[in-house]
């Protein structure tokens, strides 16, 4: 779709704490609010009307069903539901399908109609502490657009949890695999430094590192982690270990990733990103800013076997 046309590669982007945004809306009601999703987990927009839509029983109410695009069979899962919204059988034939890739598994949200793509700094990416009042919140951050229009991030992996939790991390996954594993003494007793803005990735790297009995400390975006490393100031080489997430407000992962290796005190801590963006683009170009490994968020089990070997290599 013609809207998609203008998006850029991820790298130049990257380097200068930026993203882009596909901003669109989920009705046609005149009050109804902008939302937006970084282009990078999409690939397209179809018009619903021309894909027969399987229905799936026994499937949770916001799975609409399937469409096959591309000899590919997609779960459509109805995003202006979980939002509050009912659309009209008018609407729904109006309505187009965003084509999604959250860890290489490949979605569509039902939503009403694409508006543009924007270019964003991260630090004009903010989250209020009133989408963070209750755990289940939906709302990640929020941005303007140039007319000052609210637009606003919504926690998809959240979303996709609700609907397709199979789709999701097994924090149970990594059980089998500690057995066999021998903890160094600074991971075993220091603390891994977290930043991770979505309440419903935070809670499983919570259980996974429990499970493992290895201390962690939780940011909500890059540049608070990034104030607490500064803090430190020599105490800051006793991190056993930082993982961090590509986007969050204020600062990106990249960023992150950047500002922790120009620093002499942090040069040498083992980084991991932990990201739903697994496109190569997006992990070459974390290895360039040197990320010590790069772990799929569906995949956050292997994130500790993966921080063992590289502090035994080192």
């Amino acid at each position: 779709m013609s809207v998609l046309d203008s998006v850029d590669t991820a790298t130049n982007l990257a380097k200068n704490n930026e993203l882009q945004l596909l901003v669109f809306r989920v009705s046609n009601s005149g009050v109804s609010a902008y939302y937006a999703i970084n282009v990078f987990k999409t690939r397209e927009v179809v018009e619903a009307k021309n894909h027969f839509l399987t229905q799936i029983p026994s499937s949770h109410k916001l799975l609409e069903g399937t469409i096959m695009l591309r000899n590919l069979q997609i779960p459509i899962l109805n995003l202006p539901s979980w939002l509050g919204i009912t659309l009209s059988k008018e609407d729904i034939k109006k309505s187009n399908i965003l084509i999604c890739d959250f860890n290489g598994i490949i979605i569509g949200l039902r939503i009403m109609s694409a508006f543009r793509v924007i270019k964003k700094n991260w630090n004009e990416m903010h989250a209020p502490d009133g989408y963070r009042l209750k755990e289940d919140g939906v709302v990640m951050n929020d941005t303007r657009l140039e007319d000052g229009s609210l637009c606003l991030i919504l926690d998809y992996e959240k979303f996709l949890s609700d609907v397709i939790p199979q789709a999701m991390v097994n924090v149970d996954d990594d059980t089998e695999n500690l057995r066999s594993i021998i903890i160094p003494d600074k991971l075993k007793y220091g603390t891994v430094l977290i930043a991770e803005d979505s309440k419903t990735a935070q809670r499983a790297l919570i259980q996974i590192f429990a499970n493992a009995k290895i201390n962690i400390k939780l940011f909500d975006n890059g540049k608070k982690l990034i104030d607490y490393v500064h803090s430190l100031g020599d105490k800051a080489s006793s991190i056993p270990a930082i993982i961090t997430d590509i986007e969050m407000p204020e600062m990106s992962g990249f960023t992150v990733l950047q500002t922790l290796r120009a620093n002499v005190l942090s040069r040498e801590i083992p980084i991991v990103v932990n990201s739903s963006m697994t496109g190569n683009n997006n992990k070459r170009e974390a290895e360039m800013l040197g990320a010590d490994g790069f772990v799929d968020k569906t995949k956050s089990h292997d994130i500790i076997p993966l921080i063992v070997s590289i502090l035994n290599k080192r």
